[in-house]
């Protein structure tokens, strides 16, 4: 009998808000990224395992940015 299981990291874009990016320092949409690991069973994902990260990334210069949820909540709206 073989069990195949293993972990998938998925990314869901949730909003693009124009903000003021402190390393490029060009007002651009900067993607909020939200971004779930789960648990799978013979490639099925199943539970989360870890709680969702969230990130920004500018479109100008492509450097990402760790977010709380509490302020991805904010820039989501």
């Amino acid at each position: 009998m073989f069990l195949i299981f293993g972990f998938k990291s998925s990314d869901r874009r949730i909003a693009a808000p124009t903000l003021l990016h402190a390393y490029c320092g060009a007002t651009v949409a900067q993607v909020l990224i939200k971004r779930t690991t789960k648990f799978s069973l013979f490639f099925i994902p199943l539970f989360p395992v870890r709680p969702a990260r969230y990130y920004l990334q500018c479109t100008n210069c492509g450097v990402t940015q760790d977010v709380d949820s509490r302020e991805a909540d904010r820039l989501a709206v």
